[in-house]
């Protein structure tokens, strides 16, 4: 199986930040890389986790895009993100309802002896609703996060989001980076 095309958008990023972002834009639109089981298998099978146990059904691909859409929701607000186009048409309520639903999914604790002593450990289940609930706990994550790593991309034309995990970092990835420096490039050659 090929890999889910968001991984070549921004490699590296959180699995909530990977789930934001299979919502793009190239030079014909914006896209939707989540549309058909297939993309939600591969893009379940690109997690650090990989994919679930168990059969994905049209029901999960409507979840899951649901939830992406909250968490695209809550990180325009956030970031201040103000483009129409990168902003789900949810209001904040049903946008945080339907991450408290996709939290509420996640394993409870169970108790086990591990090494002669008893612990607290978490179950690892591997079905859908726990990944559900793996991927609304990051995203709830970095919405909460107080010193806020989640960015908008603001380079033209680009509706990513994206962990600032450096200072410096201004972008969603290389070729944005690279698009904005040489629209200013020509913009200074041009003014001259």
């Amino acid at each position: 199986m090929r890999p889910h095309p968001v991984l070549g958008l921004v490699p590296g990023e959180r699995p909530a930040v990977l789930l934001m972002d299979t919502v793009y834009a190239d030079r014909t639109g914006l896209r939707d890389s989540l549309t058909s089981l297939e993309d939600l298998r591969r893009f379940l099978a690109s997690l650090p986790e990989g994919a679930p146990a168990g059969r994905v059904t049209s029901a999960d691909l409507g979840r899951v895009r649901q939830l992406r859409d909250a968490l695209r929701r809550l990180a325009a607000d956030v970031t201040g993100d103000d483009r129409p186009h990168a902003r789900a048409e949810l209001d904040e309520h049903e946008a945080v309802a339907v991450v408290n639903t996709a939290l509420a999914g996640a394993a409870p604790p169970v108790l086990q002896r591990v090494a002669g002593r008893w612990r607290l450990v978490p179950e690892r289940r591997r079905n859908v609703d726990a990944v559900l609930a793996e991927l609304a706990t990051d995203g709830a994550e970095l919405v909460a996060d107080p010193a806020g790593p989640l960015r908008a991309c603001r380079a033209p034309g680009c509706v990513l989001y994206f962990v600032k995990d450096h200072p410096r970092r201004e972008w969603c990835g290389v070729t944005c980076g690279n698009r904005v420096r040489a629209a200013r490039h020509y913009a200074r050659v041009r003014g001259s």
